[in-house]
């Protein structure tokens, strides 16, 4: 066999360079390496996510991009990133802090990218898929550290959480639960029995973890509201109350075998009731003083607010004169309410792009489908999560919102975007 000639091999090097499928691959696979970090690191994601933006730059086609990124669903998260930075100028924050500010509003940048690179990718299946077996992985490790906190892999890990947090992790689990109940529709009408048994295993192996390990009260709230909204699209009146009944003997059933589920639920009362009767520093007495603080401070600049980053310089103002031991002495860069959240910094028009980016992209997925499912369940659950905490800012739910905003929503069907004549010699579906 002869040997291959040097410039035989540049050829083809040069070739597999300019080829765009195999940039597309490649931009696919960081972003399934996205999300299979995601439940896990922190620090893996930023480093997937920035590949996967690098490896999306040779395959680029800008006159594209423009036209996709026209659409309102793209540019009013863009707008309230500008907004956001924007508002360093007339904030009374160190510099420090209003830079610091404008990285969790940062993300929403992505939505474009991801809008515009699964036009033209096949596999946001695939990266969906990835994150649910990151969870399902997550899921055993939580178990295995609910009998043996040595499996943990951070030190002091709270009961039944491996890494990050129980928030987060109740986030993701909750989520994985209730989009598996469309593939068991789907499968069940197409008299796949054993296929939809299996995910109906999946998603009670992840309500039965939440129940007896670990479930936040914010989860709690949320997934009756996505399986309503679930039942209200798919299921008949009938089958709905059928579902009803259920669930409400399933309550009652995990309500007296789950500890766990008890001790959320009366926590609610003991929390409020400490704080209304002492001021006591508790989780929902927090919130409400937080709730509280942030409505005089919107009241003292509702047009404009009061500018990116500073929300931590006027709780510690409010604070100054209060024990720490208090509710009313707690000082938080976080009011646990994503709309007091970008009140405060940016007042009235930050309020009006905010529920504009929610209903656009709820908007986005009216249709059927496994896609339009996914991103209606994950706006849903931001909105409602984002009454009790500020979750477009925070991390972890921050970036489960873009990824399923933004793959679920370019992957819809649409019209196709008309290219330049040179990108359109060079398009290939991967």
């Amino acid at each position: 066999m002869s040997a291959v000639a040097p410039e035989t091999t540049g050829a083809q090097l040069w070739l597999r360079w300019r080829d765009r499928a195999a940039w597309v691959t490649t931009s696919d696979v960081f972003l399934i390496l996205v999300a299979t970090a995601l439940p896990w690191s922190t620090s893996l994601t930023a480093v997937f996510t920035v590949a996967a933006i690098v490896t999306m730059a040779p395959f680029f086609d800008a006159n594209a991009f423009l036209q996709s990124v026209k659409r309102p669903v793209s540019i009013v998260p863009m707008a309230l990133f500008v907004l956001a930075l924007a508002g360093t100028l007339w904030s009374d924050a160190p510099w420090g802090a209003r830079l610091y500010a404008v990285g969790p509003i940062a993300k929403l940048l992505m939505l474009p990218l991801l809008f515009y690179h699964f036009e033209r990718s096949t596999r946001g299946v695939q990266v969906f898929a990835a994150f649910l077996v990151s969870c399902i992985a997550l899921m055993a490790m939580s178990w295995l550290v609910a009998y043996d906190p040595r499996f943990a892999l951070k030190a002091g890990a709270e009961y039944g959480v491996a890494v990050k947090n129980y928030i987060d992790q109740s986030q993701e689990f909750a989520l994985c639960a209730v989009v598996l109940a469309y593939p068991v529709i789907v499968m069940l009408r197409a008299r796949r029995t054993w296929l939809a048994a299996m995910f109906i295993a999946i998603s009670v192996s992840f309500v039965f973890n939440m129940l007896f390990v670990s479930i936040s009260r914010t989860a709690l709230v949320t997934i009756p509201v996505m399986l309503a909204v679930f039942g209200l699209l798919h299921l008949r009146w009938r089958t709905n109350l059928m579902i009803l009944s259920l669930m409400i003997g399933a309550v009652v059933v995990a309500w007296t075998v789950s500890p766990k589920l008890e001790g959320t639920v009366k926590s609610f009362k003991r929390d409020y009731q400490l704080y209304m009767e002492r001021g006591t520093s508790t989780s929902i007495g927090e919130r409400l003083e937080f709730w509280k603080k942030s409505a005089g401070f919107i009241a003292e600049a509702p047009i404009i607010g009061h500018g990116t980053g500073s929300t931590n310089g006027l709780f510690e103002q409010a604070a100054a004169h209060a024990p720490a031991v208090l509710a009313a002495g707690k000082v938080v860069s976080n009011p646990h309410n994503q709309t007091l959240a970008v009140a405060i910094q940016w007042g009235v028009p930050g309020i009006l792009i905010l529920y504009a980016m929610w209903w656009l992209h709820l908007s986005l997925f009216r249709g059927e489908g496994l896609m339009a499912w996914i991103g209606l369940m994950v706006v849903v659950q931001n909105f409602f999560t984002s009454l009790f905490n500020s979750h477009i800012f925070d991390f972890n739910e921050g970036w489960m919102y873009v990824l399923g905003v933004g793959i679920a929503g370019g992957t819809l069907p649409r019209p196709p975007l008309r290219e330049t004549p040179a990108s359109t010699s060079n398009s290939v579906d991967p």
